[in-house]
């Protein structure tokens, strides 16, 4: 069964596949995953790697396009893989999102997920926790983003990764331009999301107090900044990052 799971992952464009007993995730902010699937028994967790032309253009856009489509390739796939699982061995498969939609209500306000992709893919044997707080894969070190099903069979977690993959290094502590790495072991999320999503729904609270209250010629002004068409591009594209630095300073398994 498991070798079917992983055979279909790998078809439909997975670099790597895992596999999770239940009892074997541990995330302590996210909720009880039986919350989120009655009767679930395990996880399976697809990896797909950054594309090494992305994250070494200079081109914003460029650098952004890569994660937007690894983002919307890992939504379809999830779809697709919750829909073989349940079609082969019918069965209940829950696909979990790689980033939203998030849960926006008090207290977690789209900062806590319903499900840690980073510590299931840990449980799953695909990687083991860096400096930066990031999973570090054994062949694709931190240039790889997760996606998780939920399933109600029961199927074993694979082997953990036993090595330090992590050198203690500090490279990505002293390049995040947000500071967001000072304390090990936490990221402070609101420092990150200032830098790595300006065009986020922080960015847009704050150009729109500008814009309230403003005279009609300094609203019009600002109708015609690029700031503002920068947020209104970002208003359907979806989330956008800006920032790759803690992935790309990283040396493990380059």
């Amino acid at each position: 069964m498991k070798e079917a799971i992983r055979n279909f992952g790998r078809e439909i464009g997975a670099d790597v596949v895992g596999f999770a007993a239940i009892e074997d995730y541990h995330s302590p902010r996210t909720p009880e995953p039986r919350t989120l699937l009655p009767g679930v028994r395990s996880l399976v967790v697809l990896g797909y790697r950054e594309l090494e032309g992305g994250l070494a253009s200079e081109n914003e856009r460029i650098r952004m396009m890569s994660r937007l489509a690894m983002m919307s390739l890992g939504t379809r796939n999830n779809y697709l893989l919750a829909k073989f699982i349940e079609d082969r061995f019918r069965a209940k498969a829950a696909p979990i999102a790689p980033s939203f939609p998030l849960n926006m209500a008090a207290p977690v306000m789209g900062v806590v997920a319903d499900l840690s992709l980073r510590h299931a893919a840990v449980a799953a044997g695909l990687g083991v926790f860096g400096r930066h707080n990031l999973v570090i894969h054994p062949r694709y070190g931190t240039r790889i983003i997760f996606t998780a099903c939920l399933i109600n069979l029961p199927l074993e977690s694979d082997p953990p990764v036993r090595d330090e993959l992590c050198n203690q290094c500090n490279l990505c502590v002293e390049a995040c331009p947000a500071k967001a790495l000072e304390e090990e072991g936490k990221t402070d999320v609101m420092k990150c999301l200032r830098v790595s999503q300006p065009n986020g729904i922080g960015g847009a609270i704050a150009y729109a107090k500008k814009f309230i209250g403003a005279a009609p010629e300094t609203q019009k002004e600002q109708i015609l900044n690029p700031r503002f068409l920068e947020l209104y591009q970002a208003s359907f594209i979806g989330f956008e990052y800006h920032c790759f630095q803690c992935v790309t300073v990283c040396p493990a398994c380059r």
